[in-house]
This record gives C-alpha cells, sequence and structure tokens, in this order.
C-alpha cells in the first residue's frame, strides 16, 4: 500500500529583549545559572506580571513576515500544568485569541512553490532550563520567562524536505526582522514535529506522533523521514501506530519513545486574572510594521530579479543574517553581483571556517571587495590572481589595486600586446600548429600553456585563446 505522510510543525522562538516577558529580570544566554532571577520568575506570593512591550512588537514582526491577521487586543491566558521547570505551576500563554492567525508561507523545494498555512502565532514565557544527572535533576531559573513566541502550522507538510526548508524560513524571518538570534544549538529557537501517515486518496488524518525539541534544521529533515518510515513499517507489520512523544537520539539515527498519550491532555486554560486585555490597536501595530527591517522574502525577490543570482546563491547569501549584510553593503559599490556571490562563498567562507571566524570579523571592507570584482569583471586580473591578491586582504585591509600593482600581477588585456605574444608563440612552434590542424586538441592547451608562460601568468586567458585560434587559422 502506497502512504503518504502529514506533517505539521511547532516552533518555539526565544525573541531578543533586554528583560522577561513579565518580569524586569534581564536576559543573558552567558550567565551563571540562577542569577538572573526575579521573584516574579519564581512566583513569590504577591508578584504580578507586567506584559514586555518589546515581546509584542517582536510578535508583530513575525505575525507580519508570515502573512497574517493581527489581533489589536492582547488576551493572556493560563495554561495549566505542573513540572519542576515551571514555578508558578501554571504558563502564562494565548490560548483562544493569538497575536497572530490564519497566515502563510510559500516554500521554494526543488523549484516547486508549495504554501503551507500557518494556524496562529502566540505569544508565552518560556520554561526554567533542568539539567538531568544520574538521580539528580537541577533547576536553572534564568530562562523561566524569557519571551517566547510559537509558530503553529496547519498540516500541509508533505516530506522532510519540505519540513526543513519551513524551518529554515522561520529562521531567517526571525534574524533578518532582529526578533531572534535563531540559534537552535543553543536552544533560542526549537521545533517539535508531529507526524502521521495515510493511504494515499484518503482524507482522515492517520495516528499523529510527536517528536519533541529538534536542535537542527538537517536533524528536522533527518527526523521526519525516520519517523515516516518507522510508521509505515509498523503498518505494513500489521501493528498499530500508538499516539505518543518521541524524542531523536543521534547516535542510534532513530527516534525513541518518550511517554504515551492516551487522550489529548487537559490544560484547563481560563483568562489570566492578574492580565487585562490590553488594546494596542492599527496604529501601534503599523509603526512596528513600518520599522521592520527588508523581509527575506523580499530579498529573494530582489536578488533573483535585479541581481539575476541563482537559488544556490541565494540560499548560500541568507543563510547567515551578516553574510547578507556583507554582500549587500558590497553591492553598494559594484555591479558585478555575482562575483561579489562567488567570491563571499567560495574564498571569504573558506577562509573564515578555517580560522573560525565570523564574516563581521573579516578585515577586508566592502568597498575594497566592491573594487576586486571590478578589476576580475574588467579583465585586469585573472582569478588565481584574485585568490592571491584575496590572501593580503584577509591579513591586512588594502585597496587590492595596489596590492596587485605592489606584486606587478596586472594582467595583460590589450590586445595589441596580446596579438605580439601570439605571433611569437606560433612563429616559435610551427610543428604544434599542424599537430592542432591535424586533430590533435591537447596541441592548443600546449600553445596557450607557452603563451601563460611566456607572460608570467599575466595575460587575460580568454582573450588569449581567442586570439590564438583566430590567427593559427590564418596560417
Amino acid at each position: 500500500m502506497e502512504y503518504e505522510a502529514v506533517i505539521g510543525l511547532e516552533i518555539h522562538v526565544e525573541t531578543k529583549t533586554k528583560s522577561k516577558m513579565f518580569s524586569d529580570a534581564p536576559v543573558d544566554y552567558n550567565a551563571a545559572p540562577n542569577t538572573l532571577v526575579s521573584p516574579i520568575d519564581l512566583a513569590h506570593p504577591g508578584t504580578l506580571p507586567l506584559v514586555n512591550k518589546k515581546a509584542v512588537e517582536n510578535a508583530i514582526k513575525v505575525c507580519y513576515a508570515l502573512n497574517m491577521t493581527i489581533d489589536e487586543t492582547l488576551y493572556f491566558d493560563r495554561k495549566n500544568y505542573f513540572y519542576s521547570d515551571l514555578p508558578k505551576g501554571y504558563q502564562i500563554t494565548q490560548d483562544k485569541r493569538p497575536i497572530g492567525k490564519d497566515g502563510y508561507i510559500d516554500l521554494n523545494v526543488d523549484g516547486k512553490i508549495t504554501r503551507i498555512r500557518i494556524n496562529r502565532v502566540h505569544m508565552e514565557e518560556d520554561t526554567a532550563k533542568q539539567l538531568h544527572i544520574i538521580e539528580h535533576s537541577l533547576v536553572d531559573y534564568n530562562r523561566a520567562g524569557i519571551p517566547l513566541i510559537e509558530v503553529v502550522t496547519e498540516p500541509d507538510i508533505r516530506n522532510g524536505k519540505e519540513a526543513a526548508k519551513y524551518v529554515e524560513m522561520i529562521r531567517e524571518i526571525v534574524t533578518f526582522t532582529n526578533v531572534s538570534d535563531g540559534k537552535m544549538e543553543e536552544g533560542s529557537l526549537r521545533c517539535d514535529v508531529n507526524v502521521s501517515i495515510r493511504p494515499v486518496g484518503r482524507e482522515a488524518f492517520g495516528t499523529k506522533v510527536e517528536v519533541k525539541n529538534l536542535n537542527s534544521i538537517s536533524n528536522v529533515e533527518k527526523v521526519v523521514d525516520i519517523e515516516i518510515a518507522r510508521q509505515k513499517a509498523v503498518l505494513e507489520a500489521g501493528g498499530v501506530v500508538i499516539q505518543e512523544t518521541r524524542r531523536y537520539d543521534d547516535g542510534l539515527k532513530e527516534t525513541i519513545s518518550m511517554r504515551v498519550k492516551s487522550s489529548a491532555v487537559d490544560y484547563k486554560y481560563y483568562p489570566e486574572a492578574n492580565l487585562v486585555p490590553i488594546y494596542i490597536g492599527r496604529d501601534f501595530i503599523d509603526r512596528v510594521i513600518a520599522t521592520c527591517p527588508e523581509l527575506p522574502t523580499t530579498k529573494r525577490t530582489r536578488y533573483e530579479d535585479e541581481f539575476k543570482l541563482s537559488q544556490f546563491d541565494i540560499d548560500v547569501l541568507l543563510a547567515n543574517k551578516d553574510v547578507c549584510e556583507y554582500f549587500d553593503q558590497t553591492v553598494k559599490f559594484t555591479k558585478n553581483y555575482k562575483i561579489v556571490s562567488n567570491l563571499i562563498s567560495g574564498e571569504i567562507a573558506a577562509f573564515l571556517n578555517k580560522n573560525q571566524q565570523s564574516i563581521t570579523e573579516l578585515k577586508v571592507e566592502p568597498a575594497n571587495l566592491a573594487k576586486l570584482a571590478e578589476m576580475i569583471a574588467g579583465g585586469k586580473i585573472s582569478n588565481k590572481q584574485a585568490r592571491e591578491i584575496l590572501e593580503h586582504l584577509f591579513e591586512k585591509n588594502q585597496n587590492p589595486e595596489l596590492v596587485a600593482k605592489s606584486l606587478n600581477m596586472v594582467q595583460i588585456s590589450d590586445e595589441g600586446a596580446i596579438l605580439t605574444l601570439v605571433n611569437s608563440v606560433l612563429d616559435e612552434n610551427p610543428s604544434v600548429i599542424e599537430d592542432y590542424k591535424n586533430g590533435k586538441d591537447r596541441a592548443f592547451g600546449f600553445l596557450v600553456g607557452i603563451l601563460m608562460k611566456k607572460s608570467q601568468g599575466k595575460i587575460n586567458p580568454s582573450m588569449a585563446s581567442s586570439i590564438l585560434k583566430q590567427e593559427i587559422e590564418k596560417r
């Protein structure tokens, strides 16, 4: 029997704020455990929450990027459950009235556009962080109360590749809008996937299995495909897929059962008594949207339509916000967009990886990289010479034209000078000309090699090859 996967994703994003969602305790990922905690975070009696304005603005930006209807009134609710990471015994969240609803995002996967509907975006507070050591559990309340937004899709995703692309685009949105750093490895973006399968053609959903807390985009794709294969194997063996929560074991490359869900959990939501509804209004929402930086979807369109970059080039640039900003700064000084993109994704990326640096630490100023691109495009230097110049620029930011002159490597692109060199080589190698005319193609490469050697590698290769062919035909 042929099966179809039905997949929905829930993404939790820690948003950038100086203080927590409902208290004035500061937020710092690198702080020592339990040093950034207020009485509100610990649920001391008599403490009252206060809504963080910046967290609301961050949520509005994400809703805008996801084409959502944004609620003009904020409603908060209590989600009741007790864990050791939740001091109050309930979480302040949004239930029936999320800040955003009924949105969508369009995925481009292998040239096919797929629209994924977004059910809701709601605001809530994060829980504390737990560390389990053999028989003991340690709790760090620094994370308790950090502002979160949760982005919930409709079950429109059908495979691991689509799921990974969706997470990648959400990460792009939250980083390019400065809402979050989007670092999955640090937990500031966490993903849960819900996977079920059904026979192709059947409308009713299969039994849903949730896989929790995936910490990389590549793992999202792997886990979805692994879980689809697992469920297929269960059904084909005559078994029954049970509703449960699982986790991914990277060592075993499989999902492991954590707990069985016999029925939906009743969280007994009710309105948060300590927070009355807050009317923010359309004017406030519009002012926030006006401050939103260029969205990654807009960048993609601009890079494709205006700069004529390929989807691969665009994906490489948008994978890192700082890289994208460096590219944008560089192309203010040149229209050789493809050359700049190649330099960034090639030699510059290799240098940064080798030295474990970010592009913000790169010594090459955008204006000088643009000059280097102009020199390549104008035929003043070869790609090999450009790489050598870059090696110098990595050590010290300089004008690449001055570096080229100091290294005596300006490329010969004068047609008359190249013609003189070509005829000199042909005069010295009449037998090689005969070999080429007799069908020995390697003879032409031999002549090009002599030309490069005679010019000490300074001759423009494409011009030299063209003129060489023309002159051979004349003999």
